[in-house]
């Protein structure tokens, strides 16, 4: 027998200033989602007064203070929990902002059909000092982690990649053409994670939706005036698209710079 769940993807910005705004209770009381996905968690588990005993919390929790981290809630125990990208080289992985494999930026979790990855992808920088090593290391050592995955179960990977994939993806397409988040090698990852069967859930379920953003400049009103971008995804494998019965973005939902994502999905 199938079984619905809901799955919500949200960079907070700072777990604890939207706990101390009330949105992030707010949150699941009105959604109640079977798994919560976060990231810039910026806080070890601990800091943060939650108590939510419905959920298992994984955290992965930058070795930085206050920076970036993920976490994952989940109402089901998982069989097994993995941090960051396994076997990926450390080496590979730094550059001179740091070694992104101590920041907190991937939990996986899998369950009996499936795995859930939450990833806070790093950005490229506003002058562009990360786009390379985005395009070259980080982009293809992540697909290589969900595609090894995928060799075993569907998987279900959400998130902040900080990237918006097409023109429809926000409002100053034309203004922002090889400005950080969409330049030509940040959209190309996009566009390899669908070629190697990776699907965008909500451009599957709202192919043609305009307006539809994610994440909005704290300038100059853009929220208000809906001059977004959509850079949080959910992504499934092919194999697992049929089981959508939902892809959603929450933008009333206030408290962070970015609106949470998700999906309903039979399993």
């Amino acid at each position: 027998m199938s079984k619905s769940l809901k799955l919500i993807s949200w960079n907070v910005n700072g777990i604890r200033a939207v706990l101390r705004k009330k949105t992030f209770l707010e949150l699941i009381e009105q959604e109640d989602p079977d798994i919560l996905c976060l990231q810039e968690t910026k806080a070890e588990q601990g800091q943060a007064e939650i108590d939510l005993p419905q959920y298992e919390e994984y955290w992965n929790s930058a070795q930085k203070k206050g920076y970036a981290g993920t976490a994952i809630f989940t109402k089901q125990k998982p069989i097994s929990v993995l941090f960051d990208l396994p076997g990926a080289e450390q080496e590979e992985l730094t550059d001179r902002y740091g070694n992104t494999l101590t920041e907190g930026r991937v939990v996986t979790v899998e369950f009996e059909s499936f795995y859930v990855v939450n990833v806070y992808t790093p950005n490229a920088k506003q002058d562009l000092s990360r786009k390379l090593f985005r395009y070259m290391r980080w982009d293809p050592a992540f697909l290589e982690h969900v595609k090894k995955l995928e060799k075993k179960k569907p998987v279900i990977l959400c998130g902040d990649l900080n990237v918006a994939h097409k023109e429809i993806d926000l409002a100053r397409p034309k203004d922002n053409m090889n400005n950080a988040g969409f330049t030509p090698e940040e959209r190309e990852g996009i566009d390899l994670m669908i070629k190697k069967g990776f699907v965008d859930t909500f451009r599957h379920l709202h192919p043609t939706d305009i307006g539809a953003y994610t994440w909005w400049s704290n300038f100059g009103g853009a929220r208000a005036r809906n001059v977004g971008w959509r850079i949080d995804y959910v992504f499934t494998s092919k194999s697992f698209s049929n089981n959508l019965t939902q892809a959603f973005i929450l933008p009333e939902v206030m408290g962070s710079d970015h609106a949470p994502v998700g999906i309903i999905f039979n399993t």
